[in-house]
């Protein structure tokens, strides 16, 4: 199979977002298994660009992950008007579902980190149930407080005695960026993916919005009707401070655009 180059990028607010479709994003990540790499990917929309305006620690997990795919609508329409009409959006649910398909073809050993033990079972039992053949090798559920070094080097022996090449991470942002950074170069996997609440959607226990209010960018109102308390403060923070910068950014591009186009016309 040939090689295919990394995936571009293009900033959204200082992050580095993947120039990407689905099938792009996956397509990388079999390449890395095939390759024996290993590197880790963030699923980001306004909430993790927002948190990384205010950490630049949390900017820098981001800018050095091997993708940062394009989560929420937002970030798809910043990148076509940044001019990358073909980004797709890549949202962790359905990234999960489409890995897990191919992994079912390929035989791709998967693990899960996060969450709570019944919502890992329940995961693990609506997912082969979906994808006959899928190898789900291993889960940890990790306690509500840091983890001991000697727990983390348990965990870290336990995944790489599974032979795991792809860990999927349910931790919510930042938890799950800054727990991927910090453990990239020390599992033997070639892919780590931080999907926030893809397995509570994936088990069942929770509903997604429709199709329709994904596409539209309306996800986030579905989520606060159904989570009101957990992310009221989270949309009415993070949304109007997104729509002001994202706003100065795309006039900054067009003026920088046009000025270019001007001093390039002929005489």
């Amino acid at each position: 199979m040939n090689e295919i180059p990394a995936p571009g990028r293009l900033s959204i607010l200082g992050v580095h977002v993947s120039v990407l479709t689905m099938q792009r994003a996956t397509a990388t990540m079999e390449q890395w298994i095939r390759k024996g790499e290993r590197h880790y990917v963030c699923i980001t929309g306004v909430h993790g660009v927002m948190e990384s305006q205010r950490d630049p620690e949390l900017m820098a997990i981001h800018n050095a992950a091997g993708l940062v795919t394009p989560d929420g609508m937002p970030m798809v329409w910043m990148s076509h008007w940044l001019g990358q009409p073909e980004v797709e959006r890549v949202y962790g649910p359905d990234l999960l579902q489409e890995m897990s398909r191919i992994s079912a073809v390929q035989g791709y050993r998967n693990f899960f980190y996060g969450s709570r033990p019944e919502t890992l079972g329940n995961l693990t039992a609506a997912l082969t149930r979906r994808h006959p053949g899928l190898q789900i090798v291993g889960s940890f559920s990790p306690p509500f407080r840091p983890l001991t070094p000697e727990e983390d080097e348990a965990v870290i022996a336990q995944i790489n005695a599974s032979g795991a090449q792809i860990v999927w991470v349910g931790l919510s942002t930042p938890k799950q960026e800054r727990w991927m950074a910090s453990h990239v170069h020390r599992l033997n996997a070639s892919v780590l993916v931080g999907v926030g609440a893809a397995f509570d959607f994936a088990a069942g226990e929770k509903q997604q919005a429709p199709r329709w209010m994904q596409r539209n960018g309306l996800e986030w109102v579905f989520r606060l009707a159904t989570e009101p308390r957990r992310l009221a403060g989270r949309y009415f923070r993070n949304n109007p401070a997104f729509m002001l910068r994202a706003s100065g950014q795309l006039l900054r591009h067009h003026w920088t655009s046009r000025m270019g186009r001007t001093n390039g016309m002929a005489p």
